[in-house]
């Protein structure tokens, strides 16, 4: 199985957005995590379309884009557009499922759906065969810093099942929300290949070694 850290770019110094980017750059991280927020889906607003360009420019890594936007169908072309490899859209912000996922494609990204801790994995189960990744929320979404919920990791190892029983190996599990080594080992073990982590990284005396240590966990 694949063990992928995507550093969460909301814990970065804005003031030295290129300076963090470029130290992911030379990580082992192999993606970078753009959260993208609204004021609306969730109680907080981040960074759209203006940061991603030079984002994009600053790094080789996957743009992994993680929506958390009502609507999302109104703006997941552009997103791509302005360089996201994967865009992940909430289960929660839409009656528009299968639109989505028909824009990110036509539009050459890779597709993600998001659930929230309050969101039964079963949900995703008519989805799953439809898309690239699943994004399971371990945090209730909109700020960085929360407490790690382990109900995650049942979440994860349900999905990890139906993947293998449809035989769907190509499927991505990220998790997203209170990472570190302390928990990132549970996670692999139940399932989850790539694992969002913001302030355990950008919080670190050593990103670069926190990285290693949650690889290595």
């Amino acid at each position: 199985m694949k063990r992928i850290i995507a550093p969460s770019v909301l814990s970065a110094d804005f003031g030295h957005l290129e300076r963090d980017i470029k130290m992911l750059d030379r990580s082992q991280a192999e993606w970078v995590h753009v959260d993208v927020m609204d004021g609306v889906f969730v109680p907080n607003i981040s960074f759209g379309f203006p940061l991603m360009k030079p984002m994009r420019k600053a790094t080789n890594k996957v743009l992994d884009v993680h929506l958390m936007i009502t609507a999302p169908e109104k703006y997941v072309t552009r997103f791509v557009e302005a360089g996201a490899d994967y865009v992940t859209f909430h289960y929660e912000a839409t009656d528009n499922i299968a639109e989505c996922i028909d824009l990110i494609r036509k539009a050459g990204a890779k597709v993600g759906i998001s659930i929230k801790p309050g969101t039964e994995p079963q949900v995703l189960d008519e989805w799953i065969d439809k898309i690239d990744l699943i994004l399971v929320m371990s945090v209730e979404p909109g700020f960085g810093g929360q407490k790690f919920m382990p109900s995650a990791i049942d979440k994860c190892a349900y999905l990890d099942k139906v993947k293998r029983e449809r035989g769907l190996h190509d499927v991505i599990i990220e998790v997203d929300g209170g990472i570190s080594a302390a928990n990132s080992r549970l996670l692999f073990d139940a399932g989850a290949e790539a694992l969002v982590a913001g302030s355990s990284v950008f919080g670190a005396e050593n990103p670069e070694q926190a990285i290693i240590d949650m690889l290595n966990s």
